[in-house]
C-alpha cells in the first residue's frame, strides 16, 4: 500500500489469484451525491470490476457502490461507470502497456486517504490455469511448513 494510506474499504482478493500484478498506481476517483457515504460505511465491491483507458481518460466499470441508505432521492446508479483520476504522464503510460496483448488494469482495492477515497490500480498479466495451481501449491506447502515450525516450538 502506498505511503500515508489510511483505511482500506474494500479489496479484490481474487485479483491476486487471477493476475500477475506488476505495477501499481493510486488513483482518486471521482464520486456523485452520496457515494463516499456508502464507501466511508465499506458498502463497496469491486470483485468484478476493471479498469479501461478512453479518450485519454481511465475509466473504472463494474465497480459496486450500495446505495446510502438515507439518500432518498440523492442516491445513484449502483454500477455506474466513475472517472479515475491520474497524472498524465501515467496514462499515456498505461495507453501504451495496455495496448500489449494480456495486460488489464485491475482495482486491487479502495481506501481512504486523507478523507478522500483512492483506489489502488493494478497493470496486471493474466494467469494461466497452471500458473494458478502452483500458486496454490506454494500455499500450501507455506502453510505446512509454518504448521511443522509451529508445532515443534510446543514441544
Amino acid at each position: 500500500m502506498p505511503k500515508g494510506a489510511g483505511k482500506t474499504v474494500a479489496q479484490n482478493k481474487k485479483a491476486y489469484h487471477d493476475y500477475f500484478v506488476e505495477e501499481t498506481f493510486e488513483t482518486g476517483i471521482v464520486l456523485q451525491g452520496t457515494e463516499i457515504k456508502s464507501i466511508r460505511a465499506g458498502r463497496v465491491n469491486l470483485k468484478d470490476s476493471y479498469a479501461r483507458v478512453q479518450n485519454g481518460e481511465v475509466f473504472l466499470y463494474g465497480m459496486h457502490v450500495s446505495p446510502y441508505e438515507q439518500g432518498n432521492r440523492y442516491n445513484h446508479d449502483p454500477l455506474r461507470e466513475r472517472k479515475l483520476l491520474l497524472h498524465r504522464r501515467e496514462i499515456n503510460k498505461l495507453i501504451g502497456e495496455t495496448k500489449e496483448t494480456g495486460y488489464a488494469l485491475v482495482p486491487l482495492k479502495v481506501y481512504l486517504k486523507n478523507g478522500y477515497a483512492k483506489v489502488l490500480l493494478g497493470l496486471a498479466r493474466g494467469k494461466k490455469k497452471y500458473d494458478k495451481r502452483e500458486d496454490l501449491k506454494k500455499k500450501e506447502a507455506k502453510r505446512e511448513i509454518e504448521r511443522a515450525f509451529r508445532d515443534r516450538q510446543k514441544m
